[in-house]
């Protein structure tokens, strides 16, 4: 149980400083080709070779049909997609506000599943979606006047950042689950490598810039954002249930919210702490339910 906890959380810490580093990666004059390319690039080399040592290693293959791998690499494009807007979204508006934007998905979920279901949200899960809406108002400083300080477009890319993730959150249970994590990890990120290098040509491969510094954020990217996230996820969620997950999950947006502030220096307000304790309040409120249950289910289990 503690090692999933811990898991999870360091899966969640590590999405959560990507936003600082890609602003970084920024400052140093390297475009948003560059910065997606090499991070989806990078961890697919990484993911396939931990792949290849497993099955050397004597690991037996799970015997996934080709038609199940296909449909895990299309799943991949919309991380692809998710990998593109946000970084897009960073480059616009401070990192803070660009993880409390991607941090949409919480509601997009809820309405999604109504939608899918036919079935109206609980009074409970509008009660979340309202919290975290206010939340996100405080934290973006909504209530402050100074929203021209915001590029517009930015926000825009953030929103569709957060849907996208909401797709892929909604998608990503039906297919591989028989899989390693490694191996359906692996597959997924060759979807997005295949739509991101499609969308930006690998320029930075012949261009020099790799030399210039890139391979450093290829380098850290993918290990934070494509690597240690998936498979610490994939090895912790299983061992702590979904609701203690998602409470966890939620800690790459103070995480995020804590680098902009100490090595961006970016000005982060009182009443934006004030929003991300509100959201994050509101995630927690939310899965209380799910973990009484997973609580019975393991008392029961054991008795």
């Amino acid at each position: 149980m503690f090692r999933g906890i811990t898991l999870v959380f360091l899966g969640a810490c590590s999405f959560g400083i990507l936003s600082t580093f890609v602003k970084l990666a920024y400052k140093e004059g390297f475009t948003l080709g560059d910065v997606t390319g090499t991070q989806v690039l990078f961890g697919l080399i990484f993911l396939w070779v931990i792949v290849l040592l497993r099955q050397l290693l004597g690991s037996k293959s799970n015997g996934a049909s080709f038609g199940e791998k296909l449909k895990l690499a299309a799943m991949g494009t919309s991380t692809g997609l998710v990998s593109i807007f946000y970084y897009k979204c960073v480059q616009t508006v401070p990192a803070s506000i660009a993880i409390l934007l991607l941090m949409q998905f919480t509601w997009m979920s809820l309405v999604v599943e109504a939608i899918m279901k036919r079935k109206l949200p609980k009074l409970s899960q509008v009660a979340t979606v309202l919290l975290v809406l206010f939340g996100t108002a405080l934290a973006g400083r909504l209530f402050s006047g100074s929203l021209t300080d915001f590029d517009w477009h930015g926000i825009g890319f953030g929103l569709l950042a957060a849907f996208c993730y909401t797709l892929f959150l909604t998608v990503n249970g039906s297919a591989g689950n028989n899989m390693h994590p490694t191996t359906k990890s692996a597959l997924i990120l060759t979807g997005a490598c295949v739509l991101v290098l499609s969308v930006f040509p690998p320029e930075f491969l012949v261009n020099g810039a790799l030399a210039k510094g890139l391979w450093k954020w290829g380098i850290i990217l993918s290990l934070f954002g494509t690597v240690i996230p998936p498979l610490f996820f994939a090895y912790g969620i299983p061992r702590i249930g979904l609701g203690l997950s998602a409470i966890l999950s939620s800690a790459e947006l103070p995480v995020a919210v804590l680098m902009s502030s100490i090595v961006l220096q970016e000005e982060v307000w009182p009443v934006q702490w004030l929003g991300v304790a509100i959201i994050l309040a509101a995630i927690t409120l939310s899965n209380l339910h799910s973990i009484r249950k997973t609580k019975q289910a393991t008392q029961l289990a054991t008795a």
